[in-house]
């Protein structure tokens, strides 16, 4: 019974010197969500440019199904939600440039993905938290919270990096966050 209550009394104290250290070693961030949306920017950004990059060219027309877009679209698709949503939640216009066709060349076509992020980097830059609710219209004239608009651009990265993933592998070859670094 006395080992009971020395094991209860010990892991109590770790407990509180735990809760208390990280207490002190973490203030609160001013910028929460704003933060990791650029973060997942820049991850995004360096995982997907690396998989448009792996992709041989002569791939970019491959989709695995008649019914699936070809590699070319995902890409053209995503410099559209790129450009799109990062302006829509940092209130910048986006450039008003020709868009990419599936069927450009690769070099045009990553050199166009490239752009998209580099927008989102830089529009993004002086987004903060607190315009969160401000109701924003997107696609198909739908009204959004900001914050879901910067959920949204967030989702779309893991939904078309794991596209990219599966046309890569289906490939042969391994997308960027499965190669030995």
């Amino acid at each position: 019974m006395k080992l009971i209550r020395v094991l209860w009394c010990g892991m109590a104290l770790a407990f509180m010197a735990f809760n208390v250290a990280a207490q002190q070693a973490s203030a609160p961030e001013t910028n929460p969500v704003s933060n990791a949306v650029r973060f997942s920017v820049e991850r995004a950004s360096k995982n997907m440019v690396a998989a448009a990059d792996e992709m041989p060219a002569d791939k970019y027309g491959f989709h695995p199904t008649p019914a699936q877009i070809t590699f070319g679209k995902l890409v053209t698709h995503m410099v559209g939600s790129n450009y799109g949503l990062c302006s829509k939640i940092s209130g910048t216009a986006a450039p008003t440039e020709e868009k990419p066709s599936e069927t450009d060349a690769k070099e045009k076509l990553v050199s166009s993905l490239k752009a998209s992020f580099d927008f989102c980097t830089q529009s993004l830059a002086k987004v903060d938290d607190s315009n969160l609710g401000e109701q924003l219209t997107v696609f198909g004239g739908r009204k959004i919270s900001r914050a879901a608009a910067m959920i949204a651009l967030t989702n779309d990265f893991a939904d078309h990096y794991s596209m990219a993933a599966i046309y890569l592998r289906l490939n042969g070859l391994l997308p960027p966050t499965a190669q030995p670094k």
